[in-house]
């Protein structure tokens, strides 16, 4: 019988990730204006507005590339929509949406490893969803019926949606080399996402 010593102190893949995109992910939180005292409406919508200039395209080019492995339910995960539908709320015309700015700058995406980094980034971005949820309700007014759908896009299943993942990523049997462009997918989405933010303003 082989030995599995080596597996058991090599970190999981969740371990790599958190622990190689940890303080990228601080550094964004930090300059999100969801909790400044400025953030008003108008604000609000171009926050949103930035946001889909990302997510469309990143969720594009990871649906489109053929490389998620099998496991992975884009159906019940795509966010795109909900944006689309939190645009409308907030005012804006399908042809205005289509109209908006979108990031080109994307992370490269062309190992399933890559794929895996760049969800669990989008994945894990859900899980402040709650608490979002509810300071702008208390302070703009916003729920998920006029443009706040996509703060708390799984709702009550933001929980059990995270598990799923999370042992959807246990399962992949990615080796040392896979993991570390894992890394390195999240890394890129983490900063790329920064940079857009950035680029359209919406930061603090």
């Amino acid at each position: 019988m082989h030995s599995q010593a080596h597996d058991v102190s090599a970190p999981s893949l969740l371990e790599t990730l958190r622990t190689g995109t940890g303080l990228l992910h601080v550094a964004l939180e930090q300059r999100l204006p969801f909790f400044s005292e400025r953030l008003d409406a108008q604000w609000y919508r171009r926050l949103l507005q930035a946001y889909y200039g990302f997510y469309q395209p990143m969720e594009a080019a990871l649906y489109d590339s053929g490389l998620i492995p099998d496991g992975y339910e884009p159906v019940l995960r795509v966010k795109t929509p909900t944006l689309v539908h939190d645009l409308h709320a907030l005012g804006l015309t399908d042809h205005a949406i289509h109209a908006l700015p979108r990031c080109t700058q994307l992370p490269v995406l062309n190992t399933p490893a890559a794929c895996l980094g760049a969800l669990y980034v989008l994945e894990g971005a859900t899980l402040g969803g709650q608490v979002l949820r509810r300071e702008m309700a208390l302070r703009l007014d916003v729920n998920a019926d006029n443009g706040g759908a996509f703060l708390n896009v799984y709702g009550a299943e933001t929980g059990r949606r995270w598990k799923d993942f999370l042992d959807y990523l246990s399962r992949q049997p990615l080796d040392t080399g896979a993991a570390a462009r894992a890394v390195m997918a999240a890394r890129s989405t983490f900063s790329g996402f920064e940079r857009w933010l950035d680029s359209q303003e919406v930061l603090l």
